[in-house]
């Protein structure tokens, strides 16, 4: 999402230490997220247009998928080619609503957890993808380091990103309607925790995380209002779909969407275990009920089907 009022250029920061307090996270707890955002049919055009540019990024089949900021499972039929798939979000409320409905599925893993701690084994999935989550980080590095470790050595990472230098942003700081440049490769923060990126910027950061940009699309090319009621939404999608690859080339659009690739070779065997204690990194151990650390003594509950990894247990 895109805002056009003016608020602040900001450079997130880049507090990667295990022992550091992580960066401020949005949290969606207890939001109608779904019902507000999605279920009103006003962004049919939007998801429908994010699903043809991840059928063209997201290998369509592997053993295991993590989808970052998956909230209620929106994308979530968009995996049915791996063995098993990863739901991981920082609200819990939302990932209720995914398990409700997708629980009965086996493959599916639903995980609540802070994305600067991931309580992920290191290169325990083939494929990761985030989207809709970018523009909430304070911490980019911070978090495309954490989501590197987590994706197996010549796997697959599939990140969407907001971008600032739109066209309508361009059209308002040229009619001067706004004070921030969307040429300025500094993030821009116009409310809290919802930042815009120049993509040069954000190319700069996957490749400093060591991730290989294999390839990237321009999506949301017909994201206006009056455009959106005129038209179908299904007729807008396949317009932008048609242009999404091209469009890459000037990258114009306020979505961008980018396939990286962790250096490697492909994906081996991955790990038996998926999860490790996100404060020591230690092995954990456990049952129905809670996931033990043996080495900082945490305890993080399993409550109704989640893996909830947002706080321990008090004991």
């Amino acid at each position: 999402m895109n805002s056009q009022s003016d608020t602040k250029n900001a450079s997130p920061s880049n507090s990667t230490g295990l022992d550091s307090v992580p960066p401020e996270v949005m949290d969606y707890e207890g939001s109608d997220y779904q019902e507000r955002f999605w279920g009103s049919g006003e962004r049919d055009y939007e998801d429908r247009a994010e699903r043809i540019a991840l059928r063209r990024l997201v290998p369509p089949t592997g053993r295991r998928l993590v989808e970052f900021g998956a909230a209620f499972g929106r994308l979530a039929d968009l995996y049915y080619g791996y063995e098993q798939v990863i739901l991981l979000d920082y609200s819990r409320s939302l990932l209720e609503q995914a398990r409700a409905r997708l629980g009965r599925d086996p493959r599916f893993v639903f995980v609540a957890a802070n994305l600067y701690k991931l309580p992920l084994v290191d290169g325990v999935v083939d494929t990761g993808v985030i989207v809709r989550v970018m523009h909430h980080l304070a911490d980019v590095p911070a978090a495309l380091a954490g989501i590197r470790r987590a994706v197996a050595p010549g796997g697959v990472l599939v990140a969407e990103y907001a971008s600032k230098r739109h066209l309508k942003s361009i059209a308002r700081y040229a009619l001067r309607r706004q004070q921030w440049s969307p040429f300025d490769k500094a993030p821009y923060e116009f409310v809290p925790l919802n930042f815009d990126f120049h993509p040069a910027w954000m190319t700069a950061q996957f490749e400093a995380t060591g991730l290989v940009v294999e390839q990237e699309l321009a999506v949301s090319h017909f994201r206006i209002a009056p455009l959106k009621r005129l038209v179908p939404a299904g007729t807008l999608a396949a317009a932008d779909g048609a242009i999404q690859g091209v469009g890459a080339l000037w990258k114009l659009t306020p979505s961008v969407f980018v396939r990286c690739r962790v250096p490697g070779m492909a994906p081996g065997l991955l790990p038996d275990s998926l999860f490790r204690c996100p404060e020591c990194r230690g092995a954990l151990t456990g049952g129905s009920e809670s996931m033990d650390c043996g080495d900082c003594g945490r305890r993080w509950a399993v409550r109704e089907g989640i893996f909830d990894f947002k706080e321990p247990l008090r004991v």
